[in-house]
């Protein structure tokens, strides 16, 4: 079967895998189900821009681009839209919320950009009927909740609501220690889960302060962290050992080596 080079080819290939002479599983797929697979391949794009390959990242875009695709494909056998307008909606939204570039409006950096594009955004919600009643309402609920909890923190900082500075936050972060320790100690499970979260977000503010994101921040942990404990069983290996054999503080003390 021959189809169209480029863009076009994508979306004939797509139409074909749903239609009655295509693959029965894919005529079978629902926005439900796709759903999931759009969240785990928005992750192995993420994944791929940490592997720092960009034949990888190249790989996972395509994954990710077929599967939104292939949802715009469903939506339009249900005569709803399909990918053009998709398409066609994405660019007319970026014309308006860039008026410094295809319009007559000023701006003096981009802190200036980030403001209008919120008010554009509000703006563009309240013509839609689904004016927001509070300023946090235009990040999603979705969001993993360190990322949520990045969002709002910054939107609330653009309305004053925030600490003076770096010493600010980790002063803060002291008193909510102190607080998190003291309902460990009374042995208070509500208050001691009430304090890790605040605890959590406070580290959420720091990183803000520091312009560090802090899902960026713990990937590279929990990244160094892998890498440590492949080499731990890999020592161990070498010794004719199991991990799950070794005591705590053995395991303690290759780990220290290993840093």
């Amino acid at each position: 079967m021959s189809l169209p080079a480029g863009f076009e080819g994508l979306i004939a290939l797509v139409k074909v895998l749903r239609s009655d002479h295509g693959c029965p599983w894919d005529r079978e797929q629902t926005p439900e189900q796709i759903k999931t697979y759009l969240m785990e391949e928005a992750y192995e794009v993420l994944e791929a821009l940490e592997s720092d390959r960009p034949e990888d990242v190249c790989a996972e875009l395509g994954d990710l681009f077929f599967h939104i695709v292939f949802l715009a494909r469903i939506f339009e056998e249900a005569g709803h839209f399909n990918i053009k307008d998709v398409v066609q909606a994405i660019t007319e939204k970026m014309i308006r919320r860039h008026p410094h570039v295809f319009g007559q409006a000023q701006v003096s950096d981009s802190e200036e950009v980030r403001h209008r594009w919120h008010e554009i955004k509000m703006a563009e919600a309240k013509d839609r009927g689904k004016a927001q009643s509070s300023f946090l309402d235009s990040v999603p609920q979705k969001l993993p909740a360190l990322m949520r909890a990045y969002r709002i923190s910054e939107r609330a900082a653009k309305l004053g609501f925030d600490g003076p500075d770096v010493e600010g936050v980790l002063k803060k972060l002291d008193e909510e220690l102190g607080e998190f320790k003291a309902a460990l100690k009374r042995e208070d499970s509500e208050k001691s889960v009430e304090g890790l979260g605040d605890l959590l977000f406070t580290m959420v503010n720091l990183c803000r302060f520091i312009r560090v994101h802090p899902e960026a921040a713990l990937t590279r942990t929990i990244l160094k962290f892998i890498k440590r404990f492949e080499t731990i069983e890999q020592i161990l290996r070498k010794q004719g050992r199991h991990i799950g054999s070794v005591s705590s503080e053995e395991m303690d003390a290759i780990w220290e080596k290993c840093k």
